[in-house]
């Protein structure tokens, strides 16, 4: 039986628009999660209950509904500050990748010094490989070369 809530839920939508919603519109979990609390407090579950059966606190739950009493649908999905903002540019990573193409044989720590050196910016060996990843770019550790090799090793092994 559902206990009585001091702050109540407003309908915002019928329950058959918000289970059509639960059954096709949602592809994003968390607003999905979202969606079965307000239906579960449609059906009259109370905030604690219906926050426990989404898995979430009664704090949560009440933030959830405060939301969707405010805000309908749209303050059910979730809002992102954005981040800390990036240290290199977009138009310093397409130089890097011009730079980068000049050689095929970069080693992540000469990548590393390179940006060090050409902008100024000192990241770590991880963050290197991630930036050449967010720029198009496959790292692997480069093919070993003998320094025996000749010039026409190519040629030479045409002939025989």
């Amino acid at each position: 039986m559902a206990k009585w809530d001091r702050i109540g839920i407003k309908r915002k939508m019928p329950v058959e628009e918000l289970d059509k919603r639960i059954k096709s519109l949602e592809l994003d979990v968390k607003v999905l999660n979202r969606l079965h609390f307000i239906r579960n407090r449609y059906l009259g579950d109370s905030v604690e209950l219906a926050a426990s059966k989404s898995g979430v606190t009664k704090r949560v739950g009440y933030i959830w509904q405060d939301r969707w009493n405010e805000e309908g649908y749209g303050g059910l999905i979730p809002k992102y500050g954005g981040g800390r903002p990036a240290q290199i540019s977009d138009e310093q990573k397409i130089e890097l990748k011009e730079i980068l193409t000049k050689r095929d044989d970069w080693t992540t720590k000469e990548i590393k010094q390179l940006i060090k050196d050409e902008f100024g910016i000192e990241f770590s060996e991880k963050h290197v490989r991630t930036i050449l990843r967010s720029i198009g770019l496959k790292f692997a550790r480069p093919y070993p070369k003998d320094y025996r090799r000749p010039v026409d090793a190519e040629e030479q092994l045409k002939k025989t």
